[in-house]
C-alpha cells in the first residue's frame, strides 16, 4: 500500500479516532485510536494498526486472535480529524467474539423508523458470520458447505411454498413461509458476495 503524505489533524495527545468499516457490507465493526506511527504502519503493511491508550503501546489488530483487518481504503472526514478504515476482516472485530463491537441494541428497535430493515441487516450479519466462522450444528453453515446450487434450490423450494400458502393456507402459514424465503434469499446473497445494502439501493432507485 502506498504511503500518503497527508495525515489526520492529531489531537493534543497525538491521536485521532479511527472507525473501522467492513468494505463489503458497510457495517461498522469497531472504533479505536490511531497515532502517527500506527497511521504509517497501517499504510505500509495494509493491515490495521492502532494505539492502545491503556497499554500505551502500538498494536496490530489480530496479532493475538488472528482476526486481522486487511485495509482496502483509508478516508479522512471533512475536518481531517477522524479516520475511516474500510477493511476486509479475517474474523470477528470484537474481543467477545461478536462480528462487530456494536452489537448491543438500545431500546426497542422495532418501534423506530427503519426497525424492519434493522432486523434484516442484523440477520444478514449473522449469516455472514456463519459463512466466515462456521459453527458446528449451524444450519446456515451447513447451507454454505453444500454450495451455491443447493442454496439456490432452497430459494426455489421456499418460493413455491410461499405461493402455495398464499393461494390456500392461513395468514400465519404465509408469514412463516415468507420468513423462510427471506432467510434463504439472504443466504444466497451472502454466498454470491452481494450485500443487503446493494439490494436496498436498487429498491430505493425504483422507489424514486
Amino acid at each position: 500500500m502506498k504511503v500518503e503524505t497527508v495525515e489526520p489533524n492529531w489531537n493534543e495527545q497525538g491521536l485521532a479516532p479511527a472507525i473501522v468499516q467492513d468494505v463489503k457490507t458497510s457495517e461498522v465493526l469497531m472504533m479505536a485510536w490511531i497515532n502517527a506511527e500506527a497511521w504509517r504502519l497501517t499504510q505500509e503493511t495494509g493491515e490495521a494498526h492502532f494505539w492502545s491508550r491503556s497499554r500505551q503501546s502500538l498494536w496490530r489488530k489480530g496479532e493475538t486472535s488472528g482476526n486481522v483487518q486487511h485495509v482496502v481504503e483509508i478516508r479522512l472526514d471533512c475536518d481531517a480529524d477522524t479516520v475511516l478504515l474500510r477493511v476486509e476482516p479475517a474474523g470477528p472485530a470484537c474481543h467477545t467474539g461478536e462480528r462487530s463491537c456494536f452489537f448491543q441494541v438500545v431500546g426497542d428497535q422495532s418501534s423506530v423508523v427503519g426497525g424492519q430493515s434493522f432486523v434484516l441487516n442484523e440477520l444478514y450479519q449473522v449469516i455472514l458470520d456463519r459463512k466466515q466462522n462456521p459453527k458446528p450444528g449451524s444450519y446456515t453453515a451447513q447451507l454454505f458447505e453444500r454450495g451455491m446450487t443447493e442454496i439456490a434450490k432452497k430459494v426455489g423450494e421456499e418460493s413455491v411454498e410461499v405461493i402455495v400458502a398464499a393461494l390456500g393456507q392461513s395468514d400465519e402459514r404465509l408469514i412463516s413461509e415468507v420468513a423462510d424465503l427471506l432467510y434463504h434469499s439472504l443466504v444466497l446473497l451472502a454466498a454470491c458476495g452481494v450485500s443487503l445494502e446493494q439490494v436496498e439501493t436498487e429498491l430505493e432507485k425504483r422507489r424514486k
